[in-house]
């Protein structure tokens, strides 16, 4: 039984009534790299659409960076447990994967809840994902993109931690618990390589992680805002846009 109630975002209700609708590339920070622009057919009139949030600065910008990847892994979660693959998949594997979908909601609900109470009127919005390009019936697709996904996460957390200013009791917060949040991150990762490579040392391979100073690959890698979200818009999983541009970098 799932213990925590979905929300599972969809594609549908988009409001363009143009014909064509594509991602065009610019200089903004966007996720995926692309400003969305609407385009007709009919006379080349470019439309823009409504203004496009901003995930802020600050403290509050990485807070609603670490809550756009919560939706983004939440959503995933909610269409691997309605799928084929959950439905026939072996015991153990459905209780991993019942407790990756209930961890990411509560994940998920803690930043809405968390920026909600500090600045509800600048909370990245219900994002829009489109997930079509994953079967869901398979369980190498579905391993595979879960791998690729807690991966990231757990890379995300280690770079956004160190651009948290801790200068108040608020920061210190928020540093604790992404601090709490990343573990169960990359819990999940050891989990999932593992059930994709039993046995092996693939749980904490030599493709995730680092030397420093001399003494050996035994160190998560850390990425910053930009390389994750790049990445993210790479998989063309996100539909709505949104820019990064005021994060904070050091």
């Amino acid at each position: 039984m799932k213990n925590a109630s979905k929300n599972e975002s969809t594609t549908e209700g988009k409001t363009f009534k143009n014909r064509r609708q594509f991602l065009k590339l610019s200089g903004m920070a966007v996720l995926g790299s692309g400003l969305l622009i609407a385009c007709s057919d009919d006379d080349d009139i470019i439309n823009t659409p409504d203004p496009i949030f901003d995930l802020g600065a600050g403290n509050l910008g990485i807070l609603n960076y670490a809550y756009a990847l919560e939706q983004l892994e939440a959503a995933f979660y909610t269409k691997v447990l309605d799928g084929g693959y959950w439905a026939g998949a072996a015991t153990n594997e459905k209780i991993i994967m019942e407790d990756l979908y209930n961890h990411e909601i509560i994940h998920r609900e803690f930043f809405r809840t968390a920026i909600t109470s500090v600045a509800p009127d600048q909370i990245v919005p219900d994002l829009e994902f489109d997930f079509s390009s994953v079967n869901f019936d398979s369980r190498e697709s579905v391993l595979n993109i879960s791998q690729i996904l807690e991966d990231t996460g757990v890379k995300a957390y280690n770079g956004a931690g160190q651009l948290i200013d801790v200068s108040d009791d608020a920061g210190q917060a928020y540093l604790l618990l992404a601090g709490k949040i990343v573990s169960v991150e990359a819990r999940h990762a050891s989990a999932i390589r593992d059930l994709i490579d039993p046995g092996s040392m693939d749980f904490a391979g030599d493709d995730i992680l680092i030397n420093l100073g001399g003494t050996g690959l035994a160190y998560d890698k850390a990425a910053t805002p930009t390389e994750v979200l790049t990445e993210v818009g790479a998989t063309g999983f996100v539909v709505t846009p949104f820019t990064a541009n005021n994060l904070p970098t050091s």
